[in-house]
C-alpha cells in the first residue's frame, strides 16, 4: 500500500435501512457525518432508486460510491430456469446502468448465483450450473466493460451459497469469465469460515482483489471478535492494495436476507455508534 493515509472507508447502507430507495437518500449524511468517503449502495429491486437524486446526493456529502448487486431465488445467472436467468441478466446489468448514472467504477457482490442457495448436487449438474454462472458472466462483463465498470465476485460462506466459497474458487471463476474487469471482493465474515489463513487468502487473491468487506466474525462492529485484523491489515499492505474497505452489516429486515444469512438477531443497536466505533477500529489498522 504506496499511501495508506489515502485509504478509503464505506459503509453499507443496510446498516441504517432497508431497502434504500430514494426516500433513504438522508443515510448519505448520516454515512458522511460518521467520517467515511464511500457509501456502498445496495440494489434489492430495479427501479426503487432514482439514479439521478442518487448522484445529486453523493456529490451533495462528497461521497463515492460502490453499488452492491446479488442473485436471488427468481433472478439467478446460473439457475436451469431461462426465465431466471433471463431476470438475472436484466438485474445485473441494471446494477451496472445504476453505477454508471450515480458515477461509480464498480458493482460488487455474488452477481454469480444466489444467496441462500446450498444443496447436494450431482457434479455434472454443479458443472453445468457453473456453466450457465460463467456464460452469463462473460455478457455482463462485456456490458460492463463498455462502459467502463468492474465486477467484485464475492464468495459466500458454505451456508450461504454453494458455487463459490473460498479465494481459489472466486480465483478459478475469474479465469474462466476471461474478462480483465473482474475480479474479487473478499469478505472476512467469510474469509473466517472458509480460509485457513485469512493472511495467505488475501496474499493469493492479489491483484484480482477489487473491494473488500471488514466484518467482523458475527457480523458486528468490526475488532469486537476474533478476526485477526493485524494478519489483514499486513495482508492487505503487502499486495499494495488501494481501494476501498467497507463495512458491513445489516439491519434486521432486509427483506429476503433473512432466511439467506440466517439472520435471527440484531447484530448492533445503534447503527451510528457502530458505524463510527467500526470506522475507528479500521481507521488505526492503517494510521
Amino acid at each position: 500500500m504506496s499511501d495508506p493515509d489515502a485509504m478509503k472507508f464505506g459503509a453499507l447502507t443496510f446498516i441504517w435501512v432497508s431497502p434504500f430507495a430514494t426516500s433513504e437518500l438522508w443515510v448519505l449524511g448520516r454515512i458522511a457525518e460518521a467520517g467515511f468517503e464511500i457509501v456502498e449502495v445496495p440494489v434489492e429491486e430495479l427501479g426503487v432508486l432514482d439514479p439521478g437524486a442518487l448522484r445529486s446526493g453523493l456529490q451533495e456529502h462528497g461521497l463515492g460510491a460502490v453499488v452492491i448487486g446479488f442473485g436471488t431465488a427468481g433472478r439467478d445467472l446460473s439457475s436451469a430456469d431461462s426465465d431466471e436467468r433471463a431476470r438475472g441478466m436484466q438485474y445485473a446489468k441494471g446494477c451496472v446502468e445504476l453505477a454508471v448514472a450515480a458515477g461509480a467504477k464498480l458493482v460488487c457482490g455474488p452477481l454469480h448465483s444466489a444467496v441462500g442457495k446450498a444443496r447436494v448436487l450431482e457434479p455434472s449438474e454443479r458443472r453445468a450450473e457453473r456453466a450457465r454462472a460463467v456464460e452469463g458472466l462473460r455478457e455482463v462483463a462485456s456490458f460492463a466493460g463498455e462502459r467502463g465498470i468492474s465486477l467484485a465476485l464475492e464468495p459466500l460462506n458454505r451456508f450461504e451459497n454453494d458455487m463459490l466459497n473460498t479465494v481459489a474458487q472466486g480465483l478459478e471463476l475469474c479465469s474462466q469469465v476471461e474478462h480483465e474487469n473482474v475480479g474479487l471482493l473478499l469478505d472476512t465474515f467469510h474469509m473466517n469460515i472458509e480460509e485457513k489463513h485469512l493472511g495467505e487468502a488475501i496474499r493469493q487473491a492479489g491483484e484480482r482483489l477489487l473491494h473488500f468487506h471488514a466484518s467482523e466474525n458475527d457480523r458486528g462492529a468490526p475488532g469486537s471478535g476474533h478476526v485477526p485484523w493485524s494478519e489483514v491489515a499486513d495482508a492487505l499492505r503487502a499486495i499494495e492494495y488501494d481501494a476501498a474497505i467497507s463495512i458491513e452489516s445489516f439491519v434486521p429486515t432486509v427483506p429476503g436476507l433473512q432466511t439467506a444469512v440466517s439472520m435471527w438477531r440484531p447484530f448492533f443497536e445503534d447503527p451510528d455508534e457502530f458505524a463510527r466505533e467500526s470506522l475507528a477500529h479500521l481507521r488505526s489498522l492503517f494510521s
